[in-house]
């Protein structure tokens, strides 16, 4: 298990490495300024340096997608339930979905931070719950129309109602497409909060950071916070890889 692991994680580690030092020589070779492009000395050296600064602004940008996760999948399991169980509600709902999942965050921060107040969290939340909601909502409706028909008409012969078919029949056999849209959802709440931030919103948070280090042309801290939100949403990706393979039947066993 390990030995694999070790394989799998090699690569791109030293893939990553290498991007580095090239990344390094080509900065200092290339006498490219700051502005343009800071090395990654610089840049490591601004992360050291306000370390405590960005994992404050991690925590904020993490607890605002965190909260979006948990809004948007609560609704979108419980809708998808609803579809399962009424035709036309998920008819009705195909293009409000499609019409969330291209909806331009650039467009609708600002919206909502004049709908609730820019002064208030609420509209990174929901920017978070919105691209949270689409991948969970395709992806609960699907796996609740995987069981099979002889397996629903046995529970039907045994005079089960339709809810007792979901919680004990479909509900179950979805866990593992509900866990992979939340995989999905995680990664994209932490970089929807991010541009959330960018775009406005009380002070806090690591996108209001990048804004405020990059207009004061501080460009090697502007970077750093980048880092910590790469760091973020590598985090989130793992949180969710993990949700993922407890709820696959062989993670389960």
């Amino acid at each position: 298990m390990i030995a694999r692991a070790l394989r799998l994680a090699l690569p791109p580690l030293l893939l990553g490495i290498l991007s580095l030092g090239l990344w390094e020589i080509a900065v200092k070779a290339l006498h490219i300024k700051p502005f343009v492009l800071p090395a990654p000395s610089t840049i490591w050296a601004q992360f050291v340096k306000h370390f405590d600064n960005i994992v404050k602004g991690a925590v904020g940008t993490g607890r605002n997608a965190l909260i979006g996760v948990l809004v948007g999948a609560a609704l979108a399991i419980l809708l998808a339930i609803f579809a399962s169980l009424v035709r036309v509600v998920a008819d009705m709902s195909a293009p409000i979905v499609a019409a969330a999942s291209v909806v331009p965050i650039v467009a609708l921060a600002p919206v909502l931070y004049t709908m609730f107040g820019a002064d208030k969290q609420t509209g990174r939340w929901l920017v978070a719950a919105v691209s949270v909601y689409v991948p969970v909502y395709l992806n609960t409706l699907k796996g609740l129309r995987r069981a099979q028909p002889i397996h629903r008409d046995l529970f039907r012969a045994n005079a089960a109602s339709g809810w007792q078919v979901t919680r004990h029949l479909t509900l179950p056999g979805a866990l593992p497409y509900v866990a992979t849209g939340i995989k999905i959802g995680t990664a994209l709440a932490v970089i929807n909060a991010l541009i959330a931030e960018y775009f406005g919103g009380p002070v806090g948070g690591l996108g209001k950071s990048i804004t405020s280090s990059a207009a004061s042309s501080n460009y090697p801290l502007a970077w750093a916070y980048v880092l910590g939100a790469v760091l973020l949403g590598m985090f989130a990706y793992l949180i969710g890889a993990a949700i993922e393979r407890l709820a696959s039947p062989r993670g389960a066993g």
